[in-house]
């Protein structure tokens, strides 16, 4: 790549006016059978060897479900119905029509926004491309291929499993990856998936089913130029300030031949006005940068939820006959905070908590995912009083609308390499495929405001360093290929990707992985960098152990819930069903199934015996939130030594007994309600130390917030027993030790089971937070039964609590009815209004409602 210059320093003939680009969509039309070359399989599975209509963007599976050939894997427990159509070779055909008009061009490319994965793309039977990487764009010159009239295109998908595996088989120590196929397809211990550049989820993860996922999965389109071609716009932001903003626009020009073209942008701001920037530059054969230098004055801030607004500036640029790119950006500056040991984020100067979740694919079919289910999920994290998504490394990036989403909400992200925990392969072919990949994704997302972080993995480090696996295939291999294999992960994340992100988007971070110190410390501690902690639910720990110390930044941490009821009965075809129904274990992939032992064994420590299914459903979920509030809380009182919470996981790829808070349908578990009451920009913090309690205060604002807190101690039978309370002025992004309070002062001599304190904080003349003390785990306390009372009205659903009701659950077994809020905790005499979202009738409603509680029916 050459960088253009000013056309003034040559002197460069110029001719008739050039054609634009003309686009078209190459999305319909489409068929695909079995390759005849996989006899086998065409053999055993003849409905699928004809030619069937094809959906583009699409995938192999998707079009057999929706012609009947196989079942819908995620019903019931058909997953293993589905295996041999990712074990299969397929072919897709489609025929283009060459018009004169088209035949006229100098150019005919044949553009694929994604191919998943090893696929071979022919016109007219003629090789134009040879593809190896899901997470690329592949184009070629088509023209010299094409004749007038109908012309073939055909891509071929060969079968990732039995391409890779001869070679997987051969290795004495093949490279050590995720999760072992359930269903036989791969020797344990001998996966593909390190070798290939393809969504590592669709191998199977502890959360999502194994469905090896093939075909055209994003747009194609046909792309007709003749002189030059605009390929890309970046907006580098150099200076940011509320006094300007200097900008340049790298504008990457592919030209046929030597020439000269002219570049011009308008850049749009919120306010709607618009700026323009014009340049001659000279081109060579090939490609070229052209950079225009904007500078706006007094410029708009974009900052995050919670911080301010949204403004963005629309950036169209647009090239003398060679096409135009439309880029939307917000101006604003983030640093790393790295200072100790420490890290975090500042945006525009001011350090802030990240709050938020980790968010995995939508679905296990990427092109069904919509723009508005993208949204309303990013929605969701919004309301939830979340600022930060972190983009997990073991899916796909997603596309342009889930970043639009996220800068007009202020949802920052951060956006893992798409590495999600094998060891990577040490080949410097493998390296040059990935650098392509990142400089074609960096270059498509780095205007977005949102995308506040790029890191280099998942857990690929942590793996190496500390898994035991990791430690005994390092053993098995030797000291000279164990250092091979090492150093070659350092120079693709330390180096490759660190310098994808240096130089296509210089004013985001590059943090080689998660966990990480940047290679400065032993990684996933305390002491240094993100930490990803596991020791509850997946080590089996007490939720206490989330209070045990102080990370620097927790970017991962998780329990797991059920989905409600209606999500239940849809996948499941009922909800008469025991905790380990083997239709429930096949939708639970943690531990192959085990994990519904790992939520019991969790409930008879904490909890009450489940009385029935939705019971044991509505603990589960109190548990799952009760677990992440601790731990979120924890962090949050520990700032400024940690600087972000992000709990394990935001939503699911299908629907599953998972650590989600929304399920795959969308519905709200009691975690995500209580997120929004745990990560609010002011709350209390009560917790457990000894025979005591400490009360902390918690603010995110960014200027200093006057306060007054109170603890109450009650009886059961609503007598007050103790009480202390107190001023402060919290300053702006802190959290401060209010008070350590002695259980004497509290509840002098009740029983620990039969009292509790109630934790407030109050801003001004408004509560803004509230937390309940209790001695013992809900399953010792003696709580009287609440005497819940429920009203309509309309639509709206008034609960009113006679005694103390904990952990209010709202049921309408599996009509599909949202309330409005649901897990809060009434107090003697509280009533709760919420709005119930339902297309079911309001009698039906009423008829089926149920209010569960921690205490007894």
């Amino acid at each position: 790549m050459r960088i253009a210059l000013p056309a003034a320093l040559l002197v460069v003939a110029t001719g008739a006016v050039a054609e634009p680009v003309a686009t078209t969509p190459l999305t319909r039309g489409w068929q695909v059978r079995i390759d005849p070359a996989d006899r086998a399989a065409a053999a055993a599975h003849p409905a699928g060897a004809r030619w069937l209509p094809a959906t583009v963007p699409g995938t192999v599976q998707q079009d057999l479900i929706a012609r009947g050939i196989v079942p819908d894997p995620f019903r019931r427990m058909d997953e293993g119905a589905i295996q041999w159509v990712g074990r299969t070779g397929w072919q897709y055909r489609t025929t283009l029509t060459a018009t004169p008009a088209l035949l006229s061009r100098a150019h005919v490319d044949l553009v694929f926004d994604g191919l998943d994965t090893f696929a071979t793309v022919a016109v007219n039977g003629r090789v134009l491309i040879r593809a190896d990487n899901a997470h690329r764009r592949w184009r070629a010159d088509a023209r010299p291929m094409l004749r007038a009239g109908a012309n073939s295109v055909v891509v071929t998908f060969a079968p990732p499993i039995a391409t890779l595996q001869p070679m997987v088989l051969a290795q004495r120590h093949p490279l050590p990856g995720e999760y072992d196929s359930a269903f036989g397809d791969e020797p344990k211990g001998r996966q593909t998936s390190p070798y290939i550049r393809k969504p590592k989820y669709h191998y199977g993860w502890d959360w999502g089913p194994r469905i090896v996922a093939i075909g055209p999965w994003k747009d194609v389109r046909v792309e007709a130029w003749d002189d030059t071609r605009l390929d890309d716009v970046a907006v580098v932001q150099d200076a940011v300030s509320r006094a300007e903003a200097r900008l340049t626009l790298r504008a990457r020009v592919v030209a046929a031949a030597p020439g000269a073209a002219d570049v011009a942008a308008d850049v749009t701001g919120p306010d709607g006005r618009t700026i323009r920037v014009t340049r001659r530059a000279a081109l060579v054969a090939g490609d070229n940068v052209v950079t225009l230098p904007v500078t706006i004055p007094a410029p708009a801030i974009w900052q995050p939820v919670g911080h301010g607004a949204q403004p963005l500036y629309t950036v169209r640029t647009t090239l003398d006959g060679g096409g135009a790119v439309t880029r939307r950006t917000g101006l604003r500056t983030v640093e790393l905070i790295r200072d100790g040991g420490a890290f975090g984020l500042k945006v525009n100067g001011t350090p802030i908590f990240m709050k938020g979740a980790n968010l995995i694919p939508f679905d296990m079919f990427p092109s069904r995912t919509t723009a508005a289910m993208q949204r309303r999920m990013l929605a969701d994290a919004a309301a939830a009083n979340m600022n930060m998504v972190r983009v997990w490394g073991g899916g796909y990036y997603p596309d342009d609308a889930f970043y639009d989403a996220a800068d007009e909400l202020g949802l920052m992200v951060w956006q893992d390499f798409m590495f999600g925990g094998a060891v990577t392969p040490p080949d410097a072919a493998f390296r040059r495929n990935v650098a392509i990949e990142a400089a074609e994704q960096v270059a498509r997302l780095q205007a977005h405001p949102s995308l506040v972080l790029w890191a280099g993995n998942n857990e690929v480090q942590g793996g190496w360093d500390n898994w035991s696996d990791r430690k005994a295939f390092k053993k098995a291999i030797g000291a000279d290929e164990q250092e091979r294999i090492g150093t070659a992960m350092t120079v693709l994340f330390d180096r490759v990707l660190r310098e994808a992100v240096t130089r296509g988007d210089p004013d985001a971070p590059y943090w080689p992985g998660s966990p990480s110190t940047d290679y400065e410390a032993p990684v996933d501690t305390d002491k240094a960098g993100d930490r990803h902690f596991w020791d509850v639910w997946s080590g089996g720990k007490p939720i206490e152990r989330y209070t045990d110390s102080c990370p620097r930044f927790m970017s991962e941490y998780g329990f797991q819930g059920m989905p409600g009821l209606p999500t239940i009965a849809r996948f499941a075809g009922t909800v008469a069903l025991e905790p380990e129904s083997a239709v429930l274990k096949a939708h639970q992939k943690f531990l192959a199934g085990e994990g519904q032992g790992r939520i019991l064994s969790y409930l008879k420590e904490y909890h009450r015996d489940p009385r029935d299914f939705a019971d044991f459903v509505y603990l589960s979920q109190a548990m799952q939130a009760e677990a992440i509030r601790l731990g979120a809380l924890h962090h949050r009182a520990c700032r400024p030594t940690t600087l972000g919470s992000l709990y394990w996981q935001l939503n699911d790829v299908w629907p599953a007994i998972s650590w989600a808070s929304v399920d795959h349908h969308g519905r709200w578990k009691l975690l995500h309600h209580a997120a929004r009451r745990f990560f609010a920009p002011q709350v209390v913090v009560a917790e457990r130390a000894g025979d005591a309690t400490r009360i902390a205060l918690v603010s995110d604002a960014v200027v200093p917030v006057a306060a007054t807190w109170r603890v109450r101690g009650f009886a059961m039978d609503g007598r007050a027993l103790g009480m202390r309370e107190g001023a402060v002025t919290l300053a702006p992004g802190s959290a401060a030790d209010v008070a350590t309070i002695p259980d004497a002062a509290l509840f002098a001599d009740a029983p620990a089971a039969a009292s509790y304190a109630v934790a407030e904080m109050v801003v001004g003349d408004r509560p803004v937070g509230r937390a309940i003390v209790e001695r013992l785990r809900p399953r010792a306390m003696a709580y009287p039964a609440a005497g819940l009372t429920a009203r309509w009205r309309g639509r709206e659903l008034t609960i009113t609590a006679a005694r103390l009701a904990r952990v209010v659950g709202i049921g309408f077994g599996p009509i599909d009815a949202r309330p409005s809020d649901e897990g809060f905790d009434l107090l003697p005499g509280e009533s709760v209004t919420v709005t119930i979202d339902s297309r079911a009738d309001p009698a039906a409603l009423a008829k089926a409602l149920t209010l569960s509680t921690l205490g007894p029916a």
